[in-house]
């Protein structure tokens, strides 16, 4: 009896196999072609130090600050906006990295990057 559950039960994993396999090398070759929409990796041609906020430095908040930047094929930022972060130190952040330029790419990419405060560095 287990000889011939277990065959049944083969033989069911195999026809289910056979079914999802063109699913799967469709939905690779889709997410292959597809643009990255997360975060990219993309050099940095200049980058600007934020301006440490007064306030901030007189309070002693130091910390890092994540910003996404949309940045069109030339390099330019386009957009930017505070992932995580003090948001007295995410104003000077977002302010900075807004002026940076980015390496050329074939498409517009979303960019992670981490501005570090640190009292007395900026």
């Amino acid at each position: 009896m287990n000889t011939i559950c277990s065959r049944n039960f083969t033989d069911g994993l195999r026809r289910i196999g056979s079914r999802m396999f063109p699913v799967a090398a469709v939905a690779l070759l889709v997410a292959v072609a597809l643009p990255a929409h997360a975060a990219d990796e993309r050099a940095i041609k200049s980058r600007v130090a934020p301006v440490y906020p007064e306030i901030a430095r007189r309070m002693k908040i130091e910390g890092m600050v994540r910003i996404e930047a949309t940045v069109d094929p030339q390099g330019k930022v386009k957009d930017v906006k505070t992932l995580t972060g003090n948001h007295m130190l995410s104003i000077a952040a977002e302010d900075a990295v807004r002026r940076w330029t980015f390496a050329p790419a074939p498409a517009e990419s979303t960019v992670a990057v981490d501005v570090n405060f640190a009292a007395g560095h900026n």
